[in-house]
């Protein structure tokens, strides 16, 4: 949509949050957001129908008209994801300037001569983008970082497409807002290095493709008829699974399994590769799953179950993990809190080593001390699958008297007392059996000595 120089932060918050926000009501299929801005004008555009996504041929015509003629120069940022999303969740759409990731973003837009904000690009695969604009200018795009550019000499006679690469949150060690925060103002710097070289430019600001892809589900397979509001649903990767001849024997999901050599050292997440279980094995009263990566590393989970009388029934528990590297080792005693039936499975929101610990590391061995494991949304199944290819009911670790639940219980019973207390004394108040006429004789009240 193009327009003129916004005139206060209101309307440029509606320019960007909300109408990502009110154009993401259309099609569910794979798209990228496209922001331009220019120092020196950008050809008009009618703004596009709600839930309308741009194809590409849309967006060729209309960088045909705008670098049709004369040199131009094109600043190219392209980050590796990047989603509407984005923009709503972290963009601070309720005005806050100090709450938003993209200061240095929505500044350039305040300040430019004219804008354009495409919310939907068809993507199929990868962007098109980077081959459109080397088509239109005529040149190959030179990859920079602020650092070269500062030094480069930028001959804005001919054409020319600078492309800055950012990257998106690839790993638990940094919020997606902070890296986020840190690509706007790798923004920020290298406009500031082109005004500082007063060179005309025109910004694109898009992903090579999106954050956040949701299946798209034909009409035709939704139920007829009166039904409850659901979730669309999203692509999950499949749980681990050891099997032997007679059919699955232990089971293990999580969405991270991720290790560190240090407090300070960064997270290196298993889950994101693909194993082997050479030296895994299972029967009916010891599981051991072994997890062998190329990179090296080795994941073990050693469990147990045994019949307990006084539950009348038997129960597995996690006794350790144990995670080697190389030729060093390290290993995890799991605590009490790491048990379930024996035909459940055991469910925890998160299983660590540190914090809230429930993987106690073995003084006896020295790596232990130091590396550290942090298991998030992790499910898994020793016993009792009885060749089946789902996770049974869970035990979760978090107790249905949490810390918040027994405070408002003592809080209400202790204003309960209260009550009560009040209520008797208010119940004891007798009135007096005679009242002082002052008409009357008065009453006298001996006084015993």
């Amino acid at each position: 949509m193009a327009g003129s120089r916004c005139p206060s932060r209101l309307r440029l918050m509606a320019f960007i949050a909300f109408l990502f926000a009110f154009f993401s009501s259309g099609s569910s299929t794979a798209q990228v957001p496209v922001v331009i801005w220019s120092s020196d004008g950008l050809p008009a555009l009618a703004p596009p129908a709600a839930g309308h996504i741009t194809s590409n041929d849309q967006l060729t015509a209309y960088l045909t008209s705008a670098f049709g003629s004369g040199p131009h120069t094109v600043l190219l940022f392209l980050q590796d994801k990047l989603s509407k999303d984005d923009f709503t969740v972290f963009g601070g759409v309720f005005g806050n300037k100090q709450d938003s990731a993209f200061q240095n973003l929505e500044a350039a837009l305040q300040s430019s001569s004219s804008s354009l904000t495409l919310p939907a690009l068809e993507w199929s695969g990868s962007s098109a983008i980077p081959a459109l604009l080397q088509e239109k200018l005529g040149v190959s795009p030179v990859l920079v970082d602020a650092d070269t550019l500062s030094h480069l000499s930028i001959n804005s006679s001919v054409s020319n497409l600078l492309l800055i690469n950012l990257p998106y949150c690839t790993s638990s060690h940094k919020s997606c807002k902070e890296v986020l925060h840190d690509n706007d103002d790798i923004i920020g710097t290298v406009l500031s290095i082109m005004k500082a070289k007063d060179i005309q430019y025109t910004a694109i600001y898009t992903g090579s493709q999106p954050s956040r892809v949701i299946s798209e589900t034909s009409l035709s397979e939704q139920p007829v008829g009166r039904s409850l509001l659901q979730v669309a649903a999203q692509d999950v990767k499949p749980p681990i699974m050891f099997n032997t001849t007679g059919g699955p024997c232990i089971m293990l999901w999580a969405q991270n399994l991720n290790i560190s050599l240090s407090s300070t050292a960064a997270w290196i997440d298993l889950a994101a590769e693909t194993p082997t279980f050479t030296g895994s094995m299972c029967n009916n009263s010891f599981s051991l799953l072994a997890l062998n990566y190329a990179t090296g590393h080795k994941l073990s989970f050693f469990m147990s179950q045994r019949f307990y009388p006084v539950s009348a029934r038997n129960w597995f528990t996690l006794d350790s993990v144990q995670l080697q590297i190389n030729n060093l080792t390290a290993s995890f005693i799991g605590s009490r809190s790491i048990y379930a039936p024996a035909e459940y499975s055991f469910h925890c929101q998160s299983v660590r080593s540190f914090g809230e610990i429930l993987l106690v590391p073995n003084t006896t061995n020295g790596n232990a001390s130091q590396w550290r494991l942090n298991f998030a949304d992790f499910q898994i199944q020793g016993f009792s699958l009885a060749n089946k290819t789902e996770f049974a009911y869970a035990n979760d670790c978090a107790g249905f008297f949490t810390a918040g639940i027994w405070m408002g219980l003592i809080t209400t019973l202790l204003m309960l007392l209260i009550f009560v207390y009040g209520l008797h004394m208010i119940m004891q108040l007798n009135t007096m059996d005679r009242f002082d006429d002052p008409k009357g004789p008065s009453i006298s009240v001996p006084q015993v000595e």
